[in-house]
């Protein structure tokens, strides 16, 4: 860590500390004392007004979202989250990945996805993962060996998807305990969070699961089988009981994306304790995929704005992976901030990307990060001008597919392979009539134009 960024941390501990003291006294008071704390000359100093305003005012919906967090979970928590995600996460992958990328030449990822397993309790309709069964899994000693080769690389942020990865609970407790110095999260149905794990993660504090839940309970039931809901109910009792972190992780599709984007799923998901909530568009991956499941162009566009008008009521931090792209400028895969390692150890550009040339078993993560295929993402992004158009396959077919014929890449797909060209081709239709509601949104919020309708289908 640069001595800039060390002191920019240290910085922030005192504000961290002097919150921690009386939170309800000292979070309106936080302004001023960072302007004693806060060194001239760095980032934090550059924002400090805009953060003065939002921590000083006890109305403003981010006052009331950091002092919940205070009242909410644990304190010993709420301090291993500030300490590997703001510290090591944030502000040393800030500090070091333009000089990493300048030195390898390839994007230095901010985050890692990786599947400990393909194994999976429930059958969701339209998930690839739910005809894999129990085949393929990562080692322990693999699982820790990515953390350890990623974190000289300075990546300190590690998620886990599946199948379901707490079919894993005690390897990934045991990573947790390894690696006091990163964050480390899943993507989980929440059906195997039982008391017992729910201890462990107070003992460890640096897990923090995304709970998957598709709206009320007869959507989610409806994809993930009955009586889900409820068990999803019970996880979330018993973490929000230990003052656990936990958030929610959404995929909204053509049937329940009313439920999801309404104002009375916002407030479920604050009463049921959640501080995050990760959204996600249905995508058509494999050739038993549900191509029928994908949202409408006036459907996405109903997400687009539930999101950022609940942004400013609600205390709860959001984020969606494709409505989102303006605040990323464009795709987050290839490595430009996350890749993804399926169970069989192939490393992907994306999660819904099921097309690789490098495997863990046989490359390192850095030469992964310079394979062509990955190299061909890092040349081609954004693959959009228009941000709200950022995905090389939902937004942009045809991309993809080039990438990934140039690579000479192949599919992982565990059952039958799909050609890229194959699943671009099923998003054809969608891509165009969102193309339309994405350039007049992109223009109206004061971008520049990012081409006539004659060139909306461009990549560049």
């Amino acid at each position: 860590m640069s001595i800039k960024t060390s002191i920019q941390a240290a910085a922030l501990r005192k504000v961290f500390d002097y919150i921690d003291q009386n939170p309800a006294s000292n979070l309106s008071k936080v302004g001023r004392f960072m302007e004693k704390y806060i060194p001239k000359g760095t980032n934090i100093e550059g924002q400090l007004d805009a953060i003065k305003q939002v921590i000083s005012d006890p109305d403003n919906n981010w006052y009331r979202y950091v002092l919940g967090l205070w009242q909410d979970v644990d304190r010993g928590i709420l301090r291993s989250f500030f300490e590997n995600f703001v510290v090591n996460t944030t502000l040393k992958w800030n500090d070091t990945h333009e000089t990493l990328e300048a030195k390898y030449g390839c994007n230095i990822p901010w985050a890692i996805l990786m599947d400990p397993t393909s194994a999976c309790n429930l059958q969701c309709t339209g998930c690839w993962a739910a005809e894999y069964g129990n085949k393929l899994n990562l080692s322990y000693d693999e699982l820790d060996n990515i953390v350890r080769q990623a974190n000289e690389i300075g990546t300190f942020f590690f998620l886990f998807s599946g199948g379901e990865p707490l079919v894993r609970k005690s390897d990934i407790i045991r990573l947790c305990e390894a690696h006091p110095d990163c964050t480390f999260t899943a993507f989980t149905n929440g059906t195997l969070i039982d008391e017992a794990f729910a201890d462990e993660m107070l003992r460890v504090k640096n897990f923090i699961p995304a709970i998957s839940a598709e709206g009320f309970e007869e959507a989610t039931d409806s994809r993930r089988g009955k009586g889900t809901y409820q068990k999803i109910l019970r996880a979330m009792e018993i973490l929000k009981a230990r003052k656990l972190l936990f958030g929610i992780s959404a995929c909204y599709t053509s049937v329940n994306v009313s439920d999801v984007g309404s104002e009375n799923y916002y407030d479920q998901m604050l009463d049921w304790g959640a501080k995050f909530c990760w959204f996600f568009t249905y995508m058509p991956i494999g050739r038993d995929a549900a191509p029928e499941l994908m949202v409408s162009a006036k459907q996405r566009k109903f997400m687009y704005e539930q999101v950022r008008a609940f942004r400013e009521t609600k205390p709860l931090f959001t984020l969606d992976f494709w409505n989102d792209g303006e605040y990323a400028e464009g795709c987050i895969a290839g490595g430009r901030r996350y890749l993804h390692i399926n169970a069989a150890g192939d490393m992907e550009p994306c999660a819904f990307v099921h097309y690789s040339d490098s495997n863990i078993r046989e490359k390192t993560l850095l030469e992964a990060l310079q394979s062509p295929l990955f190299m061909g993402y890092r040349r081609n992004q954004p693959f959009n001008q228009n941000m709200l158009r950022p995905c090389p396959v939902l937004d942009n077919p045809g991309a993809l597919t080039r990438i990934v014929e140039e690579s000479g890449a192949i599919s992982t797909d565990y059952q039958a392979n799909e050609t890229a060209k194959e699943y671009s081709d099923k998003c054809e239709e969608a891509a165009s009539r969102w193309a339309i509601t994405a350039d007049d949104l992109w223009e109206s919020s004061g971008h520049a134009c990012s081409g006539c309708s004659g060139c909306r289908s461009s990549t560049k």
